[in-house]
């Protein structure tokens, strides 16, 4: 999963928030100097994470990447996740969606001592670019890989994986569906409705 899904399945504070992210900026953090509930942040990310990697329906939606893409298949699924989770946000909560970004964004402001510097950068970005807004259409998603394809420290060919999001839409819509309701079963949220 990617940001906006980590942070949707957190407890609804800074702390739980930040540690839900920390996962992917962790390297090299001491996590004996965590606070007890930015590392259940932490723990609950990784264990969201292998959740994911493990589903059958995830595993089913990365055979259909290319094989010079599929190296990078999760990457791609995990911000593909957030866009049908923004777009289908009424489906799975009551709250409406721009009061729950705003709210993100408001605790990932005031998170910002308790995060590395990295993460700092980062998620100043996400705030102040509206990450999840642009998340919200495919060509947005589709934007965000190809930034990530670039920093990607050797030669591949991630660039342009948006097309194949375009081919398999409707088939990974459905495999998130299926795989959304199995892990807020594992993993419930605050956020999201029961029964969802």
């Amino acid at each position: 999963m990617n940001f906006f899904a980590h942070l949707v399945l957190a407890e609804p504070t800074v702390e739980s928030r930040v540690g839900n992210l920390l996962g992917d900026f962790a390297r090299g953090i001491d996590q004996g100097s965590l606070s007890a509930e930015v590392l259940q942040g932490l723990i609950n990310h990784r264990q969201i994470d292998q959740f994911t990697d493990q589903h059958v329906e995830v595993r089913q939606m990365k055979r259909l990447f290319s094989e010079r893409r599929r190296r990078f298949s999760g990457i791609a699924l995990d911000v593909l996740f957030d866009h049908y989770l923004l777009n289908h946000w009424h489906q799975f909560a009551s709250q409406p969606k721009a009061q729950v970004i705003d709210g993100l964004y408001d605790d990932l402001i005031a998170g910002q001592p308790l995060m590395p510097q990295r993460m700092q950068q980062v998620t100043r970005r996400i705030v102040e670019s509206d990450w999840f807004g642009s998340y919200e259409s495919l060509e947005g998603v589709s934007y965000a890989l190809d930034r990530i394809a670039g920093r990607i420290r050797f030669n591949n060919e991630f660039a342009g994986v948006g097309e194949e999001l375009v081919l398999h839409y409707p088939r990974f819509e459905a495999g998130f569906r299926l795989f959304f309701a199995d892990l807020t079963k594992q993993f419930p949220s605050p956020l999201i409705d029961s029964g969802n």
